[in-house]
Parts: structure tokens; C-alpha cells; sequence
């Protein structure tokens, strides 16, 4: 018996499922987990079928906006990269994780009660999130605009801190103030 590889979603599918998963995010900040998934569906402009097709259970759809709000933070650092300048980027992407980081702790139990059955939603986040910061640090280095020093899981670790001591919209200023803090303490001094 030979396996067959799952055939590709077609592009009104896959636009569908991305409405899916967007809308999943903003639902589960605004009303938290127990928002009822019609109402997911609803802000995505599709049926109920429509997300039942794509995310048969509540857990199914939180690992999936999981693993896509890690996927997004990931390819914009590249994209960023080649759009701006090295420190430019990297202060944009900062952002973009403290973003990240606000939709994951809008979800937290959720996970862990995903990762209690033994399935992992984490997966290789933590590495794919390491390598992007490493990119970014590394052409901020290779300009010249930062010490080369500093390894990224450092940075990493102060990203998380900051991020998870200024959670909630009512925060960010404080944490977008440490994030500054943070990485103008990279600077190279002259």
C-alpha cells in the first residue's frame, strides 16, 4: 500500500483557509477561546462547513493559527531584509514578534492543553524564530550597524521577556520602549 501525497489545495480553498486562519486570530484576541468557531467562520466570509472541512476540531484550528502566526513571523524576515535596511528590518521584525507573541499568549492554555495530549503545536518554532532573528542580526553585523558579539538566542531570550512582561495592547508603548532599549544596545559604538 503506497502512501499518496495530500493533493495541493486549490486557490479558492487556499484563499479560504488563510481567511480562516486570519479572522481565527482576531476572534480568539478579541473574545479569547471559547469564541464560538461560527462566529471564526462568520469573520472569514465562509460557511461553517467551509471551516469544518479545513479544521475538524477547535484544537485542529488553534495549532493551525499557531503554526501560521510562526510561519508569518518567519518569511518576513527575509522579506524585510529586502525591503529595508539591515536595522531597519530588524526594528520592524521586532515588532512583528511582539504581534506574534500577543496572538501566542492570547492562546496559551489552549497550547498547553494541545501539547498535554501529546500532540506538540510548538514543533520547531522556537528554532525557526531563532534562525530569522539570526538572519536579521547577522546582516545588521555584516553592515556594520550592530556588535557582532551578541549571540541571537541572547537577544531571543530578552525579545521573549519583554514580551511577555508587556502583554496586552495596554503595554505595547512599554514594551516598543524596551524593544528600542534593547536594540540600541546592539549599536556599534564608534
Amino acid at each position: 500500500m503506497t502512501s499518496e501525497a495530500p493533493r495541493p489545495l486549490r486557490a479558492d480553498a487556499r484563499r479560504n483557509r488563510e481567511k480562516i486562519l486570519d479572522a481565527a486570530v482576531r476572534v480568539f484576541t478579541a473574545e479569547g477561546l471559547d469564541a464560538h468557531l461560527d462566529r471564526i467562520a462568520k469573520a472569514a466570509g465562509v460557511g461553517s462547513g467551509t471551516l469544518y472541512r479545513n479544521f475538524p476540531t477547535r484544537e485542529a484550528l488553534i495549532e493551525a493559527v499557531y503554526r501560521n502566526e510562526v510561519a508569518h513571523l518567519c518569511d518576513a524576515a527575509p522579506a524585510l531584509l529586502a525591503q529595508q535596511p539591515p536595522e531597519a528590518a530588524l526594528r520592524a521584525w521586532t515588532r512583528l514578534f511582539l504581534d506574534y507573541v500577543t496572538a501566542k499568549y492570547g492562546m496559551i492554555d489552549a497550547l498547553r492543553a494541545i501539547a498535554a495530549t501529546g500532540n506538540n503545536p510548538y514543533g520547531h518554532s522556537r528554532e525557526l524564530i531563532q534562525a530569522a532573528l539570526t538572519a536579521l542580526m547577522d546582516a545588521c553585523a555584516a553592515a556594520g550597524v550592530i556588535r557582532s558579539d551578541i549571540p541571537a538566542t541572547d537577544i531571543f531570550a530578552a525579545l521573549e521577556g519583554i514580551a511577555l512582561t508587556s502583554a496586552g495592547a495596554e503595554h505595547r508603548p512599554r514594551a516598543e520602549r524596551l524593544l528600542d532599549l534593547t536594540l540600541d544596545g546592539l549599536a556599534v559604538r564608534p
